[in-house]
C-alpha cells in the first residue's frame, strides 16, 4: 500500500458484528444455497468491468472490486443491458439527490440492499464536493468482508472515502472503524453492514440492528436483483422492517385514508427501487429461469410479481402510496437513452443479435415506488418519471 495512505489496518477497531447481524448458520438456513446467491456479485462486478473497459459506463472503480484474474468480455446484449441498468438507476438516484450545493445541509440517506461489489458508493462519493448524503450497504458477512479487504488494499476506493495524505493525522480518519471481524465498517458518510436481511424481521430493536442509520433522514432503499432471491413472504417482511418498523415508527402505512394521513405526519420520505427479472411464462422466460436453475439459482419472488403491473401493485401494497412505476429495460433503452448516446453506445461494439437483445431486455424491469409527506418532496424528481414506464 501506498506510504502516504493510511493502513486501515490500524484504524480504530470498533466491537464485533454488532446487533441484528447473523451469519448464514446462525439463521439456520441451508449455507449451500447462500453461498449460490453470493456468487452472483461476481458475475455482477465480471459484467460491470466488461461494459467499463469496453467503453459503456465510466467508472474508474470498477476494477478494484472485481476479483483478480475473473475479467471477462462479456457478450454485447449483457454490455448494453449493464449500461442501460446502471444508468438508469443512476438517474433515479440523482433525482433523489438533487443537485449538490454546498448550502445544503439537508442530507439524505441511502441503504443498498444486497450491495456486494457494488461501485455506486465510490462514485457519489468523488462527484459531490463534500458528502450531503449517508450511504449504507447491507449484505452476507463473506460480502462485506471481501469488499473491506478491496477497500484496504486498494488506495483509490481510500481516496474516495476521503483518506489521503492531507488527512492522514485527522479525525475524520480516526471517526472510521472496522469491526475486529472486518466485516463490518462505519464512517461519516459510509456504513457498511453484515448482516442477513432474513434476520432482520426477527430482531428485538430495529435502531439497534444497523448502526449509523437515521431514521429521521428522507431515504432510498436500492435492491438490484437481491429481493428476487427471498420467498415472497421473506421479501415482503425485508420491506416491512423498513417501511413499517424502521421508518414507520410502528405506522401501518397501507390502509383507510384517515390512518395513511396520520401516519404520513410521523414517518420521513421513503422510496424504493428494484431491478429484477419478470415475464417467465413466456419462451425465453422459461429458458431463462431453466438456465438459471441449472445453476443452482432460484428466483423465489419472480412467480408472484412476474408483470409490470404486480411489480406496481407489490409497491403499493408495501406502503409506497405516492407513486409506483415500472419499466422494463427495453422500454427504457428506447425512452431515457437520447439519440446521441444510443449511436456513442451502438458504436462500440457490433451487436449482431438484435432480436435477442429486445428478448432479454424485455424481461428484467426496474421499479419504483416512493413515499413523501407534501412538505418534504424528496421525490419530487420522480414524478415525471412516473410517465414514463411501460405498459
Amino acid at each position: 500500500m501506498a506510504s502516504h495512505i493510511p493502513n486501515l489496518n490500524t484504524l480504530r477497531r470498533g466491537r464485533g458484528r454488532g446487533r441484528g447481524t447473523s451469519r448464514t448458520e446462525e439463521a439456520g438456513l441451508p449455507s449451500g444455497k447462500d453461498r449460490i446467491v453470493q456468487g452472483t456479485d461476481n458475475d455482477a462486478s465480471v459484467s460491470r468491468l466488461s461494459a467499463v473497459e469496453l467503453g459503456y459506463l465510466e467508472d474508474v472503480y470498477a476494477a478494484s472490486l472485481t476479483p483478480a484474474g475473473s475479467a471477462t468480455r462479456r457478450l454485447p446484449i449483457i454490455n448494453r443491458g449493464t449500461y442501460a441498468r446502471t444508468t438508469a438507476i443512476d438517474q433515479l438516484v440523482a433525482r433523489f439527490l438533487g443537485p449538490f450545493s454546498p448550502e445544503n445541509t439537508h442530507k439524505k440517506q441511502i441503504i443498498s440492499l444486497g450491495a456486494g461489489s457494488d461501485t455506486r458508493v465510490f462514485r457519489l462519493l468523488s462527484s459531490r464536493q463534500t458528502p450531503d448524503f449517508v450511504y449504507h450497504e447491507l449484505d452476507f458477512a463473506v460480502n462485506t468482508a471481501e469488499k473491506i479487504r478491496a477497500i484496504r488494499s486498494a488506495p483509490l476506493l481510500q481516496r474516495a472515502l476521503g483518506i489521503d495524505s492531507s488527512q492522514a493525522s485527522s479525525e475524520k480518519d480516526t471517526r472510521i472503524t472496522v469491526s475486529e471481524a472486518g466485516d463490518a465498517l462505519h464512517s461519516p458518510s459510509y456504513h457498511v453492514h453484515p448482516v442477513d436481511l432474513r434476520s432482520l424481521s426477527t430482531c428485538s430493536d430495529p435502531a439497534g440492528a444497523l448502526p449509523g442509520v437515521d431514521t429521521g433522514l428522507p431515504t432510498l432503499l436500492i435492491s438490484e436483483c437481491c429481493l428476487v432471491y427471498l420467498s415472497p413472504t421473506e421479501a415482503e417482511q425485508v420491506v416491512a422492517f423498513f417501511t413499517q418498523r424502521l421508518f414507520g415508527h410502528g405506522h401501518p402505512l397501507s390502509g383507510p385514508g384517515d390512518i395513511l394521513q396520520e401516519a404520513r405526519v410521523n414517518v420521513p420520505p421513503l422510496g424504493l427501487i428494484l431491478y429484477e427479472p419478470i415475464r417467465p411464462n413466456d419462451a425465453f422466460g422459461r429458458t431463462m429461469v431453466s438456465n438459471l436453475a441449472a445453476r443452482g439459482i432460484q428466483l423465489k419472488t419472480l412467480a408472484r410479481y412476474a408483470s409490470l403491473e404486480a411489480q406496481r401493485d407489490r409497491f403499493q401494497d408495501q406502503g409506497f402510496g405516492d407513486g409506483q412505476a415500472a419499466a422494463d429495460i427495453e422500454f427504457i433503452w428506447k425512452k431515457w437513452v437520447n439519440e446521441d448516446e444510443k449511436e456513442r453506445v451502438a458504436g462500440l461494439e457490433m451487436l449482431d443479435e438484435m432480436e435477442e437483445w429486445q428478448l432479454l431486455a424485455r424481461h428484467y424491469c426496474i421499479a419504483w415506488g416512493w413515499r413523501d409527506r407534501d412538505d418534504v418532496l424528496a421525490f419530487a424528481g420522480w414524478k415525471d418519471l412516473q410517465a414514463q414506464q411501460g405498459e
